[in-house]
């Protein structure tokens, strides 16, 4: 028989979240150790002369550049729930798109998949309007953009169902409830810290397919990409611990849009 396949998994972390002279992010650090960048658009972070070097950085590299829009929230980050109706989500994003598309142009790389942030994500992969929303805006600016999103979730089913590619998505650095959902950030338990142990997660999640909740009980999780989040503590040590722990468990670590 044929040998199988090794395992393959993309490693994200969203990038280019400065703004003016305040920088959040060791993107360079980062872009080292990662196959794919989110990169802020503008409406959560990111100024145009600092997303144009990410995207210059990212192509050096050869790291896949993912848009990473956001409602419009500037100064919360895009952590906050924006009442928007449809038809301005959907203008929202296409906004964001088409400007991190000629940024990207510019710097010699292109816009590869769309990966919604802070609370646009965990809205949108509800489903509903705003799922709804940013499915409609990903499949009217290019439809063969991937959508990637939290695992098992509706929105997910809505991409595919108008026909985009979707990439399942799994996190480090977040806890996990017994149901396979996200702890709240403002919950006990919603942030794994220490190298060793996110390590050690995710390896445990590609090559097994589950995770650790919070309450103990190991949660199936099928996922294609996994992200480190690159504000939370030593971000860099725990990207590059966890991308060697891949390599060294012979894990083929390649971004999922290419």
């Amino acid at each position: 028989m044929p040998a199988a396949d090794p395992p393959r998994v993309d490693l994200n972390a969203d990038l280019g979240e400065g703004f003016g002279r305040w920088s959040l992010t060791d993107d360079d650090a980062l872009l080292d150790a990662v196959t794919s960048a989110n990169v802020a658009c503008g409406f959560h972070a990111g100024d145009p002369e600092s997303v144009l070097a990410v995207c210059a950085a990212a192509a050096q590299r050869g790291v896949a550049v993912g848009a990473h829009p956001s409602y419009r929230d500037l100064v919360g980050f895009g952590r906050r729930y924006v009442d928007a109706s449809r038809s301005e989500l959907v203008a929202d994003v296409l906004y964001q798109l088409g400007a991190l598309a000629g940024l990207a142009r510019a710097a010699g790389t292109r816009v590869s998949y769309v990966k919604p942030h802070g609370a646009l994500y965990t809205t949108a992969a509800a489903g509903g309007p705003h799922g709804e929303a940013v499915v409609e805006a990903v499949r009217r600016f290019d439809p063969e953009l991937p959508l990637v999103g939290l695992a098992g979730s509706p929105l997910l089913a809505l991409a595919r169902d108008s026909g985009l590619r979707t990439v399942p998505e799994a996190f480090a650095d977040r806890g996990y409830t017994s149901a396979g959902e996200l702890v709240d950030r403002r919950s006990a338990g919603a942030l794994v810290t220490g190298s060793a142990e996110v390590a050690q997660r995710v390896v445990r999640l590609v090559t097994e397919g589950v995770v650790a909740s919070v309450d103990g009980v190991d949660v199936a999780v099928d996922a294609a990409s996994v992200c480190v989040h690159g504000d939370s503590p030593g971000a860099v040590d725990v990207a590059r611990a966890v991308r060697a722990a891949l390599e060294a468990a012979g894990v083929e670590v390649r971004a999922a849009s290419s």
